[in-house]
């Protein structure tokens, strides 16, 4: 899956890896805002919101959100959050062949890159044979792509300058979807990935950073990078050579300019929205009842899509591998931590219809799933997928099975330890932490002390990804239609299988790190589920891998919020989905006055 959810300006899907999100249902967004002055500020501008600064411009190694990519790259599909349907994008069409291993795409005619240069099959063939299936690189792409036990990969080769032929080993479900994939520029990466460092690696790895020249990010997207300023905002500018056009012939995107301004405080987008220097945000449930009864005075429409795609979940660090010698987890709390009956007795002990009630003020459905609920492969508790009820005898009686005792209401292992962990999430996001300070009052009801500890964002992934470094985190994970989305996570390869997180290109190794038998059945029955081309099929199949993670839950799933966005009525051509938010159409839609 994709970490996170897609919790900012949503523009058009991408068919992409699970990655992770900042924040829990919260898309900000905004236009004209008072504190961005320029000479051209009364260009028609969309102005949104987020947590945090970007961690890099280089697409392939991105694992969060939100990034900049949707804004300033497509792929040859995309996916339509209405629909739902797979939708040519940079290929105007594809051919399939009769045994469903052989796909056959043809762009469109005249297509560039921001800097004018044609864009053509070899930019195709450079984009997935030289950087998503490298194995020098580490991109969570190359797990959407795996098919089979093999686990190979698809053979991609030019047929002439606007068509591409795409081979599998297995017919393989998701292909179509998993094109949506951003196509990068041959002739600007190419020698990144030839040249290579003192130590053997492309130097590709380094490239495209935040400190990287706007200019020299070339995109073929509706918009480009304009500028960005460090802590403060991200500009974008419409990309001239963008494909689209109007019902006229006229160009799009109508928009001129999106800024991003990095607001560390979703109270602070808040207070600016209501003094209207913003035209929209994200509708989070502690604004909903404020927020409503203003919407005719501040000209604005609240959109609800239903629940939110993404789901919100803790964790806990199950590897029991090392690092120089050195446990990345502490061995006596990695031994409750990969106790079963721990994990669920931790589930039982959380109360998500209190968490509803107050921190998410009615406006929100408990979570028990990876899988979307949107999605047709989602199985609901009525079909029998397991759920964990606030249930404190239960947790208690799941504890004592498992070895543990009180002293005095403090919950003691076997070995006389008291059970105390970190908590951790990322700072600034009021939700989440709510979400925290209950599980920390929820847990000390069975005994276990908690510390909870929100941290930068930056500070936060770094911990999750590369140095390993943590006991038990809270975050988010993007959603979608298709459950292979989330290959990167439940792969136990996978550059997102965070819960035992095997180290990553160019990473130091662990030793002594192990793959749990429930770990290993998932990550099979994806693999079955992605070449399965029934649907009714793919749905038993992807219903067993939702029933094996609620019964050893690698993640605790706990609340997913209403997707909710304000936006000021002087746009037009919103069409707001949860999958896909209030600017999936980003090209189409105008500023009216």
């Amino acid at each position: 899956m994709k970490v996170f959810r897609k919790i900012f300006l949503a523009i058009k899907r991408f068919w992409l890896p699970i990655i992770l999100t900042s924040a829990t249902a919260l898309t900000l967004t905004a236009c004209n805002p008072t504190n961005f002055k320029s000479a051209a500020a009364q260009l028609p501008q969309l102005v949104s919101a987020i947590l945090s600064d970007p961690k890099t411009f280089n697409y392939p190694l991105s694992q969060e959100s939100p990034n900049v990519f949707p804004l300033i790259y497509e792929g040859l599909t995309t996916e339509n959050p209405i629909s739902g349907k797979i939708e040519p994008s940079l290929a105007e069409s594809w051919e399939i062949s009769d045994d469903k291993l052989r796909f056959v795409f043809t762009l469109r005619q005249g297509l560039k890159w921001s800097d004018g240069k044609p864009l053509t099959a070899d930019d195709v063939v450079f984009t997935f044979n030289d950087i998503y299936l490298n194995e020098a690189i580490p991109a969570d792409a190359r797990d959407v792509l795996r098919i089979g036990e093999s686990r190979a990969l698809p053979k991609v080769r030019k047929i002439d300058d606007q068509r591409i032929e795409f081979t599998t080993p297995d017919p393989f479900a998701p292909f179509l979807g998993t094109l949506g994939l951003p196509i990068l520029p041959a002739h600007t990466l190419e020698p990144f990935i030839k040249t290579k460092d003192q130590d053997g690696k492309p130097i590709f790895l380094s490239k495209w950073g935040v400190d990287t020249p706007p200019d020299q990010i070339i995109v073929n997207g509706p918009y480009k990078i304009e500028r960005y300023d460090t802590s403060q905002r991200v500009v974008f500018r419409r990309n001239p050579y963008y494909w689209r056009k109007g019902s006229k012939g006229e160009s799009q995107p109508y928009i001129e300019r999106i800024v991003w301004q990095i607001v560390e405080s979703t109270d602070t987008s808040l207070l600016q929205f209501r003094s209207g220097g913003l035209d929209t945000v994200g509708v989070s449930p502690d604004y909903f009842s404020l927020l409503k009864v203003q919407e005719e005075q501040g000209n604005f429409k609240i959109f609800n899509g239903g629940p939110a795609t993404g789901t919100t979940f803790i964790l806990f660090n199950l590897n029991k591998g090392k690092r120089d010698g050195k446990p990345l987890v502490d061995p006596v709390k990695s031994r409750w931590f990969n106790t079963v009956e721990f994990r669920q007795a931790v589930a039982y002990a959380i109360d998500r219809q209190t968490m509803i009630n107050n921190t998410f003020r009615g406006l929100g459905k408990p979570q028990n799933s990876p899988i979307s609920v949107q999605s047709p492969y989602y199985l609901s508790p009525e079909e029998g997928l397991k759920v964990y009820n606030y249930n404190i005898q239960k947790a208690k009686e799941l504890l004592l099975k498992a070895g543990f005792k009180y002293n005095n209401n403090q919950l003691i292992d076997d070995r006389g330890n008291r059970v105390r962990f970190s908590l951790l999430t990322n700072a600034g996001n009021k939700i989440r932490e709510a979400i925290g300070s209950q599980i920390k009052q929820d847990l000390s009801k069975i005994g276990i002390q908690v510390d909870f500890t929100p941290l930068a964002w930056n500070t936060y992934t770094d911990k999750l990804s590369n140095s390993l470094d943590w006991e038990v985190s809270m975050l988010g994970l993007t959603g979608g239609l298709e459950p292979n989305d989330g290959a990167n996570v439940w792969s136990p390869e996978g550059g997102l299988h965070m819960f035992n997180q095997k180290p990553q290109a160019g990473q130091k190794p662990i030793q002594g790190w192990e793959v749990a038998p429930w770990e290993a059945e998932i990550a099979k029955l994806y693999i079955q589920g992605a070449r399965e081309l029934d649907p009714a099929k793919r749905k038993e199949i992807y219903a067993e891998t939702q029933k094996i993670t609620q019964e050893n839950l690698p993640f605790i799933y706990l609340v997913n919020a209403l997707s909710m966005s304000a936006v000021r009525n002087r746009f037009e051509g919103i069409q707001y989905s949860a999958l896909g938010g209030a600017f999936w159409n980003i090209h189409e839609i105008k500023i009216t006055n």
